[in-house]
């Protein structure tokens, strides 16, 4: 699967860029015909201490799956993020799998 790290309004460092691609990868053990992830990594300018936001666009053939999540890191936004995309994998792939 393919992991595209779009930071906006700021430059993204290494270890966060392979905590997201780690934490992605371990999705494709709940279903493992992911095309492509794309994360994105905002700074929204407030005083609200909760000011990171995380979107995570996740492509499965014949359907797009998106998940933000507003946090006070971005780590813990990505867990979330990832958390919330494991349970949608889980139920699309239910759904797929013929009914015995």
């Amino acid at each position: 699967m393919k992991v595209n790290v779009h930071a906006v309004n700021f430059n993204v460092d290494g270890k966060l860029v392979d905590f997201v691609q780690d934490r992605m990868d371990k999705l494709e053990k709940y279903y493992d015909k992911v095309v492509s992830v794309d994360v994105y990594l905002k700074v929204e300018k407030t005083s609200d201490k909760e000011n990171k936001i995380v979107e995570v666009k996740m492509n499965v053939p014949g359907d797009d799956f998106m998940v933000k999540k507003q946090c006070k890191t971005f780590e813990e936004g990505i867990e979330l993020s990832a958390e919330s995309l494991g349970r949608l994998l889980v139920k699309r792939k239910e759904k797929m799998s013929p009914h015995i």
